[in-house]
């Protein structure tokens, strides 16, 4: 005989005590993880409405939870009537089914498809990691980074609480993750390394869309190009970034005159158009290919890899 938790009466709401585990995760990610299926919007929505309470009192979506926390969680409808918060749809399960590169106990390393945002918001119901929650409701999943909804290649998830600190940890000190991306630059680079050290500064353009540029008030940001062939007149190149800044390679490249291929926001529009008609480029000719790293205090080395999506290949192959 199955046995599922109580679900509160009508009009009810639950208290769900904050297992030791999750000491110090934010409240917006404790209550995806509660809320299955339920978009970003709605849990911010929710908490903004004041609906979530912790330990009595009302919380912000960024509060950092401790263990024996209580959180008030209002009843949520999820069911599907056609609204998005009906979970995302098959094809979508599907696709990251398949794009799932690596898992251990701790760990679970993605190939994101381009086009799939990392996470939901901004009038994306459904990103990987809420789609990863969706496809494996028993786990406990969060994102340890971010890719740019364009860029395709290794998306790392932490099923830890103590895998997610660590790497957290690595990712803000100098040279903890070795990061390597493959990317398509317009144009005839340099042979050798160019090693690009500009200073990052995120603005916001009209409709809330972000756009970075090289600024002296920015956030410092250093990222190594190098020249591996020549494709049609362009450089498909290796890119190894020492921060990670938001577009940080995509800015930097436009920096250096040589933007991503097919980069709608930092690119050249007609180069783009001539690579679609010549080698059908329909996406950001970008992809992260592998990142190494090391946890329990380096004593367990990890390196990971995403395949080249097959449609960047055959853009090469076109290109000769």
């Amino acid at each position: 005989m199955s046995h599922s938790p109580p679900s509160p009466r009508a009009g009810g709401a639950r208290t769900v005590r904050v297992p030791e585990d999750r000491d110090g995760q934010r409240l917006d990610n404790f209550l995806l993880g509660q809320l299955k299926g339920a978009p970003r919007s709605l849990v911010y929505k929710l908490v903004r409405s004041g609906q979530v309470r912790v330990n009595g009192g009302r919380a912000k979506a960024e509060r950092k939870l401790a263990g024996g926390d209580e959180v008030r969680i209002p009843p949520v409808r999820l069911e599907a009537d056609g609204a998005p918060q009906g979970g995302p749809g098959r094809s979508l399960l599907q696709a990251l089914e398949a794009a799932i590169v690596y898992e251990d106990e701790r760990l679970l390393a993605l190939n994101k498809p381009s086009g799939i945002a990392s996470h939901g918001g901004s009038g994306i119901a459904f990103g990987a990691i809420e789609t990863l929650r969706a496809l494996r409701p028993e786990g406990s999943f969060e994102l340890v980074h971010r890719l740019d909804r364009d860029t395709s290649g290794l998306l790392v998830v932490a099923k830890k609480r103590k895998a997610l600190t660590e790497l957290q940890a690595l990712m803000r000190g100098e040279g903890g993750i070795e990061k390597r991306y493959l990317a398509l630059l317009l144009g005839r680079m340099p042979d050798g390394v160019m090693s690009v050290d500009a200073p990052l500064q995120v603005g916001l353009r009209q409709g809330g869309e972000r756009h970075v540029r090289v600024d002296a008030a920015g956030k410092p940001s250093l990222s190594h190009f190098k020249v591996l062939e020549r494709r049609g007149g362009h450089s498909w190149c290796e890119v190894r970034i020492e921060t990670g800044r938001t577009h940080q390679i995509r800015a930097h490249a436009a920096h250096l005159g040589h933007p991503v291929a097919g980069d709608d926001k930092y690119g050249d529009a007609e180069a783009n158009r001539r690579l679609r008609d010549q080698a059908g480029l329909r996406r950001l000719a970008l992809h992260a290919a592998s990142m190494a790293f090391a946890l329990d205090a380096g004593r367990a080395p990890y390196v990971l890899h995403a395949p080249l999506a097959p449609e960047l290949g055959q853009v090469l192959d076109r290109l000769g």
